[in-house]
């Protein structure tokens, strides 16, 4: 995925990191969904070892633009991300000579729409989002502005309330992610969107109104889970693992007939489930003391198995085969960051 530089230039890179002068913290940044499963990481990480870490919540592109922003002391180590890092992010990292980068997949997730625990549930159809929360919605044939402010009068069958949807703002993975597995899916069922061309389609299908019904909350998630708490009237959109640690405020609706679980966010029947992943900056390693063994630490199956204390928190792990793949990814690239000199014997070792 990632490309390779002049071994020039890679040599270069890596004497100017060696020479830093290492510091003895790993600093995280990256999606507000990753944030609470790095936490935990790096609260047993912590428990064990002599080093410590720095985790801060910016989103999924906030913490691309900081991880990109450069190598060295002053610039982040891993990043957390709702969704895969796109190819002008890619690009940014390598015009800031950042290109020696690990994608380590953790697990699984899903995107909930939930309100309060003791408020009226329902069955939620993406066409049905789609129509609630779009800037533009087909009506009568016609493409026009959202005219919807209630609930039921989209659809009788849903409560007769007004829209009032609460979610992260544009720099979030998980809204990137549900404007893809909820609107831009549910836009399908219109026959005069259809018709339109395929820039034009995208353009009306992922853009999400803001003219009050979907109210932008920070990147920090409990917020929203705090005002579903108060207002009975509201949903708010985050991650499956939000909804699932606070079950005794909140519950998630359900999706085209499917409720949010472990078991069918990771069978995919579950249509709003999505990877999770962590990215590493490899030329960073001999300057954030501890970083090799924090990585350990994530990738373990005490952290991200089936039996593991990341489940509990709602991360849905991966198949046995690709938490495998996942860990020897983490294993080689820490093999290939000591030398060139040494790659090839390091990878027969492995």
């Amino acid at each position: 995925m990632f490309g390779k530089r002049s071994l020039g230039a890679l040599s270069l890179l890596l004497v100017v990191t060696s020479a830093a002068e290492a510091r003895d913290f790993v600093r995280i940044v990256g999606s507000s969904t990753v944030f609470p499963f790095t936490a935990r990481v790096t609260e047993n990480y912590q428990s064990v070892t002599d080093y410590w870490t720095v985790v801060e919540s910016t989103g999924t592109g906030g913490g691309f633009q900081a991880f990109c922003a450069g190598i060295g002391d002053d610039h982040p180590d891993i990043t957390g991300a709702s969704r895969a890092i796109k190819q002008n992010e890619l690009d940014e990292c390598e015009d800031h000579g950042v290109f020696r980068i690990t994608e380590l997949k953790i697990g699984s997730d899903g995107i909930v729409v939930a309100n309060n625990i003791k408020a009226t549930h329902t069955d939620f159809t993406r066409a049905q989002l789609f129509q609630a929360l779009a800037q533009r919605v087909e009506v009568d044939g016609k493409i026009v502005d959202n005219p919807y402010t209630r609930w039921s009068e989209i659809d009788g069958r849903l409560p007769d309330i007004k829209i009032r949807v609460m979610g992260p703002p544009s720099t979030s993975g998980t809204r990137e992610a549900f404007q893809d597995l909820a609107l831009a899916e549910g836009c399908k069922e219109f026959e005069a969107i259809a018709a339109l061309s395929a820039e034009e389609r995208k353009d009306v299908c992922t853009t999400m109104r803001e003219d009050g019904p979907f109210v932008v909350v920070g990147e920090d998630d409990t917020l929203i889970i705090k005002e579903l708490a108060n207002d009975p009237e509201a949903f708010g959109i985050f991650g499956f693992s939000y909804a699932h640690n606070n079950e005794d405020l909140i519950e998630a609706n359900k999706i085209e007939g499917v409720s949010p679980s472990i078991e069918t966010i990771s069978d995919g029947s579950y249509e709003l489930s999505r990877p999770l992943y962590i990215y590493v900056k490899n030329q960073n390693r001999p300057i954030a003391s501890g970083l090799d063994a924090l990585l350990t630490e994530y990738m373990s199956e005490e952290a991200i198995g089936p039996e593991g204390y990341l489940a509990d928190l709602g991360l849905v792990p991966l198949p046995d085969f690709e938490r495998r793949l996942m860990r020897g990814r983490a294993e080689v690239y820490t093999a290939l960051i000591r030398g060139f000199g040494e790659e090839e014997e390091d990878s027969e070792q492995q």
